[in-house]
């Protein structure tokens, strides 16, 4: 039996319970449309500075990640189809500890990639004269800008108000855009604007290995390729969840990783010799701000630039809309889980969780704050998306252990090799985002668990129905686990601020070997299977079939 969140009945009502109304195409679109946000404008150009032409390894580097990640993610998303089931899984196996944690990265990363979008719409927006006051210099909103972003934030908020339906019809119809327009630009450029030899211009590796990794997490390559959780995200609410999330999770990410590696290919293949005279790290043409648009200017295609900054309001939109409507969910799940108040659960006669999105749309808000830009904040979001991530192949481990015999709609295959192998993945990307970002990651965390930590205190000692229980044991490995990456990174040479004592490929070794430890321990410490069955019938369930 799949297990799934309690399904609201058709007529109204104030529970707190999930309409499912969203078909495989809603689903599939949930993850393309998160895919191809902001990402597709910035990340080629961000790449290409970082590695040089070699950015095509990283995005194959980054590509097989996220599949593999992916994969173990199709399995549990047909295990568990739940509402933030991202959030959940670390809960169902190590305890409430675990739980808290991973539920914050996960709220973490989904809500703060919206404002993200956002800025990333007014960036592009700043090329048009009306928008030129909207942001700074160095990337950071103006008072106006900062009114702009709050309004497209209350947009988004407005939209999933009206419920899952409709925003699955709004973010069809916008994904078959976004999907579309990278398409035709990939067919533009390599038929009227492409050179080979600039994939040797300079050599084809100027900033060597390190180069090639670090642009992996820093440049955004990660941070395009996320996104496919989003249909586990929103399974709580999928009409057939057993067959649709398996296909809907793989299948995004292969037409996802298709679309940016030839977008990377045709960048590089179109770029004007004089844009990387001085080498690639010194790329500069007009419109740097607008890396695809602008190079379309420059190269004599000024129609396809102006199409090209109406996208950068599209494609963002488009997943900015559906990150909110994340955001809401995983709140969702972690209340279910006893780690937020009960009043993130309630829902509106649409189905709708109203104050997680207030929530959602608050986060925004503070996130507009004069903080740096778009190209400065995604290593941090990426680091807290496959820290999220990583949660799921420990998952999975731990429940082909404990539990071999379930159901299971999809089963991955070798997953006993894969699982493991996709957690070493997981800590080698968020190492790669350098010690720079991590601190500041780390500050974020302790935040979560001042946050979390203190309402599960709060709930245990009042007694309330939904305290967690924080199983201290079976999470033992997980503070190992995050002080051991910082340290391994503050001694590592990746990021501002990195000692350099751990030289380039023995750090990985490093990494490597502490994250197989990380990983057999957690599995060796996990609750049994009877626990871990309480924990899945603590959340409110019924049958698949009994709607």
């Amino acid at each position: 039996m799949a297990v799934v969140d309690t399904i609201k009945s058709s007529g109204a009502g104030t529970g707190a319970k999930l309409r499912r109304e969203v078909g495989l195409v809603g689903l599939l679109w949930a993850s393309v449309g998160s895919i191809i946000g902001s990402g597709w404008l910035f990340g080629a150009k961000n790449a290409v500075v970082v590695a040089g032409p070699a950015a095509v390894i990283s995005w194959g580097i980054g590509a097989v990640a996220i599949v593999m990640l992916a994969l173990v993610h199709a399995e549990l998303g047909g295990l568990f189809p739940v509402a933030g089931g991202t959030a959940r899984y670390p809960h169902y196996t190590f305890g409430g500890l675990a739980g808290m944690s991973f539920g914050w990265f996960s709220w973490l990363q989904a809500a703060t990639v919206a404002p993200i979008e956002v800025e990333a719409m007014i960036g592009y927006a700043k090329e048009w004269s009306w928008a030129s006051g909207f942001q700074h210099q160095n990337g950071t909103l103006t008072a106006t800008g900062i009114a702009v972003a709050v309004l497209l934030m209350a947009v988004f908020v407005a939209v999933n108000f009206l419920g899952v339906r409709l925003l699955s019809h709004t973010n069809s119809a916008a994904t078959w855009w976004k999907v579309f327009i990278p398409l035709a630009t990939i067919f533009i450029l390599a038929l009227t604007h492409f050179h080979p030899s600039n994939f040797t211009s300079h050599g084809f590796m100027p900033l060597g290995v390190k180069g090639v990794l670090g642009a992996i997490s820093t440049s955004g390559i990660i941070f395009a390729l996320l996104g496919f959780e989003q249909a586990i995200q929103l399974s709580g609410e999928s009409k057939h969840p057993k067959r649709d999330i398996p296909r809907a999770v793989i299948g995004s990410v292969v037409i996802g990783t298709l679309i940016y590696t030839l977008l990377q290919v045709v960048y590089i293949g179109a770029l004007p010799g004089a844009s990387f005279a001085h080498g690639w790290a010194n790329l500069a043409y007009k419109g740097i701000d607008g890396p695809f648009a602008g190079l379309a200017t420059v190269i004599g295609l000024g129609w396809l630039g102006f199409v090209l900054r109406m996208d950068a309001v599209i494609s963002p939109a488009g997943t900015g809309l559906i990150y909110t409507t994340s955001t809401s969910r995983i709140s969702y799940g972690l209340s279910k889980n006893g780690y937020a108040p009960r009043l993130f659960e309630r829902t509106d006669r649409r189905g709708v969780p109203w104050f997680g999105l207030i929530m959602s749309f608050v986060t925004g808000v503070i996130c507009f704050l004069p903080f740096p830009s778009w190209q400065q904040l995604v290593s941090f979001i990426t680091s807290a998306s496959v820290l999220m991530y990583a949660g799921a192949p420990l998952a999975l481990g731990v429940l082909r252990d404990r539990m071999p015999d379930r159901e299971r709609p999809y089963r991955l295959p070798a997953g006993q090799v894969i699982a493991p192998a996709s957690f070493v993945v997981a800590s080698l990307i968020i190492y790669w985002a350098g010690w720079d970002t991590l601190w500041r990651l780390g500050a974020a965390i302790v935040l979560g668990y001042l946050l979390l930590g203190s309402y599960a205190v709060y709930a245990i000692r009042k007694g309330l129905p939904n305290a967690p229980k924080l199983n201290w044991k079976a999470a033992q490995w997980l503070p190992v686990y995050l002080i051991g990456l910082g340290v391994i990174s503050y001694l590592g040479g990746f990021g501002v601020g990195a000692r350099g004592i751990l030289p380039l490929w023995w750090d990985m070794a490093v990494v490597t070997v502490f994250s197989l430890g990380i990983y057999y321990w957690a599995r060796a410490v996990a609750l049994p299977a009877a626990e871990i069955q309480q924990n899945i019938d603590g959340v409110e369930v019924v049958d698949e079939g009994g709607h």
